[in-house]
């Protein structure tokens, strides 16, 4: 890839005061702020990692965003799944190049991106006619057109129509619905997990896999705590991203289940 920008590539600029900003480039377009203008036009043929200088002097470091930073800072219809539960929900899932995924509860598409970035192939049932449109847009405009995704309006408590799939993902109220017609659309050994903010859901959701005799289930939460560092003071920082939700994995076992 051209690490020069482009009209048309997303740029995340920083200021002085660790303030964030994503923007899209175009030829002759202009970025505003209190401390004044930037001509996008200042920015184009740059390589990615320039520290770009307004006419009014303001300095910003202009790098192409990672996906966390898209996440963080995408158009949403629904609360997205955070950066720090994404990375975990990879392993948890073992997701791999060429997987076949069912995500339900697509949301703003922050769990499709990155299910997609890693190589798999996805398809999501969504409820709302919104959310799955904003999904499907965040999508193309991170990762481009031609993604193997697509979105389907309709209801994963029903049922699902896909069989022999690798993973099914679900960031959903009351997932424990889900589970009688994922032991029919996973394949023998596939991976469900769920992401849910409260602790009495994932007990519902044990009691549901264990009942359906789903093999190593286990839930997680996880912590992120930062570090201030700077010179002799090293502490960990006053603030840290605690809660946000729990993810719970099983395996789903065969046909005549070992006892």
């Amino acid at each position: 890839m051209d690490a020069s920008f482009s009209p048309g590539d997303r740029v995340l600029l920083i200021d002085g005061k660790a303030r964030r900003y994503l923007i899209t480039l175009r030829e002759g377009g202009q970025f505003h702020t209190h401390a004044g203008v930037t001509p996008h036009d200042s920015i184009l043929g740059l390589p990615d990692g320039s520290t770009v200088r307004s006419p009014s002097g303001a300095k910003y470091l202009a790098l192409r965003p990672t996906l966390a930073d898209f996440v963080l800072s995408m158009p949403r219809g629904a609360q997205v799944i955070y950066p720090k539960d994404l990375g975990p929900l990879l392993i948890l899932a073992d997701v791999y190049p060429g997987a076949r995924i069912l995500e339900a509860g697509v949301g703003s598409g922050a769990l499709s991106m990155t299910l997609l970035r890693a190589g798999a192939d996805v398809v999501g049932y969504e409820l709302r006619e919104d959310f799955a449109a904003k999904a499907q847009a965040n999508v193309a405009s991170f990762l481009g057109e031609g993604c193997p995704y697509r979105v389907e309006l309709r209801d994963v408590y029903e049922g699902i129509d896909e069989t022999g799939l690798d993973r099914i993902l679900l960031d959903l109220p009351e997932p424990w619905r889900v589970v009688k017609h994922a032991l029919t659309a996973l394949r023998p050994g596939g991976i469900l997990v769920s992401y849910l903010p409260g602790i009495g859901q994932v007990v519902q959701l044990r009691e549901a896999l264990d009942a359906a005799s789903f093999m190593l289930a286990e839930t997680v939460e996880v912590l992120q705590r930062s570090w201030h560092i700077e010179g002799q003071s090293v502490r960990p920082d006053h603030r840290m991203v605690a809660h946000t939700g729990f993810l719970t994995a099983a395996r789903r076992p065969a046909d005549q289940p070992l006892v």
